[in-house]
Formats: C-alpha cells, structure tokens, sequence
C-alpha cells in the first residue's frame, strides 16, 4: 500500500509543520507544495516562525519531494539541501500520475488542461492557504490547505491512500473531507485505453 502525504504553505512555521509532519509520518513519500521556509513580506508572521530549526528538519527526511512556491529561493534550497528548482512536476507514483503546480501563475482551466495532455489523474497545488479536493473533468483537484497560516480557519495537510484522499485537520486530527478514487481512475484508465 502506497500512502503519500500532501503539505503545503509551511511559511517556517516549526511547531505547526511539526505537528503535520507528525500525522504525515507513515507515509512513503511526501509532497511539499512550495512556500516552505519563507514567509514573504505580509504583515504577521506566523507564531512559531523559525525557518531555521525548520530547515533542519526538512533537510533530515529525504522523502520529501519539492515544487517551488512563489516564497522559495535558492538559499531555502541550499540550507535544506533537496531540489527546489522544479516549479511544476509529473510524478507517476504508485498506481497514481500526479501533477503538482504551486498554482500561482496560471488558473485552474490552464492546470486541468495541462493535466489531461499529460493523463495525469490529480492534480496538486498551494499558494491559497484553502482546502480544495474536488472531481472536475475526470481530474482530481487537491490542495491541502496551510498547516500555518490557514485562509480557511483550519489548518491541514492530505493523505492519498490506495482508493481515498483526505483532508485532515492537523489540530484535532480528524478527517475534514475524504474522496474515494478507484473507481474514477479505473473509468480514467479504461477511456484512455479504448480512446
């Protein structure tokens, strides 16, 4: 069972990326949506922000794959020591073809066009600090929200299991929205195969 975790938004906030590491740490492979150390020049900083000691953390795991925010720069990449060049990727993992955009310089018609061309089955960004996972057009949308400076109210990151993708609230724990994927991928698979 392949399970990966989704974050995003980060904004070098320890305690809070602590905490969603923490419900994230079973997973096999980690996806951060960019914005990871820096907070750019907003007026409140998060709490506990300490980009330094967050540096270090992530430069300890090496499941962790990066696509880089509008807030990232090549010195986040050089304390942290993982690729943080890659503005957008397609990742065939598991049984899954995952496209992943910060989502900051194109709109969503643009993303679900980009990941049809490329059969991709989900799509994955950040940049809004609000939760979407939504089906639209055959294509999985997903945005895990902020586990720092939710827009939302709620801080979260995202589990994609086998056959389900959920929401979850990284305070309490608890599953904010879930969205069972087999059977849209197989119907996905099979268009594909007969098109």
């Amino acid at each position: 069972l392949m399970k990966i975790g989704v974050i995003s938004d980060t904004h070098g906030s320890l305690d809070n990326t602590k905490k969603a590491l923490d419900i994230l740490k079973d997973c096999d492979t980690i996806f951060h949506l960019g914005d990871v150390l820096y907070h750019g020049p907003r007026n409140a900083l998060p709490e506990d922000y300490n980009p330094k000691d967050l540096a270090v953390i992530f430069k300890s795991m090496d499941n962790v794959i990066y696509t880089r925010g509008n807030c990232d720069s090549d010195v986040d990449q050089m304390v942290i020591e993982h690729d943080l060049t890659q503005k957008h990727r397609i990742i065939n993992i598991g049984k899954f073809r995952i496209f992943t955009i910060h989502g900051y310089e194109e709109d969503e018609e643009k993303r679900i066009r980009i990941a049809k061309a490329n059969n991709c089955d989900i799509v994955i960004t950040g940049h809004t600090h609000v939760k979407v996972l939504e089906d639209k057009e055959g294509v999985i949308l997903l945005n895990p929200g902020s586990p720092s400076i939710p827009k939302d109210g709620v801080k979260s990151v995202a589990i994609i299991d086998d056959d389900e993708i959920k929401l979850i609230d990284t305070d309490s724990n608890k599953v904010l929205s879930s969205l069972k994927i087999w059977g849209q991928l197989t119907q996905n698979w099979v268009d594909w195969l007969f098109s």
